[in-house]
C-alpha cells in the first residue's frame, strides 16, 4: 500500500498483515538474546470484562514467572472500536503500555520518544529549551508544554505520553519519557540513574 487506507475493512487487512511482519521481528531479534516472547492482543473490552481482565493479569503473570516476554498489542482486525473511535481506551501505544503496566504491577513504566523528554518548549523550534528532569504532578499547566503531534509516523504526540504517564503515576508507577533514538538513556534508566523526564508515581 502507497498510504495509510481510509476504508474499515482494509484497515483491518493491513492490521492483521502488520502484526505477523511485527512479531516476527521481535521473535527474530529477542531469539538473538536467547529470549522467548509471547504475544498479546487486547482489546478495550478485555479491560471492561472483570473475568477477562482477571485472566489477563493471570496470564501476565504466568508468561513473566517463566521469563517469556510478553509482547502487546492492540487487536486492531478485529476490534473496529480501537481503530475509528475518537474516544478511545487505549487510543495508541503510549496508553497501552501504561494500561499493561498497571496489569503487570511495573515498578516503573519508560516511554520513548523522538527527544529526550519534557522541555519547557519544544526544543525543535526553541534552541535554549530546557529538559524538565522530574515532575510530580501532571495537571494543565504540565500539558500545555506538550504542544502538538508529534512525529510522523505515530499517531500520538507528547500530549499523549502525558497522558499516558499520568494514567501510570496515578497507580503508583514512576513514569519516564526518554529518547528512543539513545539506547544509553534506556541502559541508564535500568541502572537507576537519571535520563529523561520521571513522572514521580504516587
Amino acid at each position: 500500500m502507497k498510504e495509510r487506507p481510509s476504508g474499515m475493512r482494509m484497515k483491518q487487512a493491513a492490521a492483521a498483515v502488520g502484526q505477523c511482519s511485527m512479531i516476527f521481528l521481535y521473535d527474530k531479534f529477542f531469539n538473538d538474546y536467547d529470549k522467548t516472547i509471547a504475544q498479546i492482543l487486547l482489546n478495550a473490552e478485555d479491560m471492561e470484562q472483570e473475568e477477562k481482565k482477571e485472566n489477563l493479569i493471570n496470564t501476565f503473570n504466568a508468561l513473566l514467572e517463566m521469563g517469556i516476554i510478553p509482547v502487546v498489542n492492540e487487536n486492531d482486525s478485529v476490534s473496529y472500536t480501537e481503530i475509528e473511535s475518537e474516544d478511545r481506551l487505549f487510543g495508541d501505544n503510549d496508553m497501552l503500555s501504561a494500561v499493561v503496566a498497571v496489569l503487570c504491577r511495573a515498578k516503573q513504566l519508560v516511554i520513548l520518544s523522538d527527544i529526550n523528554g519534557l522541555y519547557d518548549a519544544d526544543p525543535r523550534l526553541y534552541p535554549n529549551a530546557r529538559l524538565i528532569s522530574r515532575i510530580e504532578k501532571i495537571d494543565e499547566t504540565v500539558y500545555a508544554l506538550a504542544g502538538g503531534a508529534g512525529s510522523r509516523r505515530g499517531t500520538g504526540g507528547m500530549k499523549t505520553k502525558l497522558q499516558a504517564a499520568a494514567l501510570a503515576a496515578a497507580q503508583g508507577i514512576d513514569t519516564i519519557i526518554a529518547n528512543g533514538k539513545a539506547p544509553e538513556a534506556i541502559y541508564e534508566i535500568v541502572k537507576g540513574g537519571r535520563s529523561g523526564t520521571l513522572f514521580v508515581g504516587k
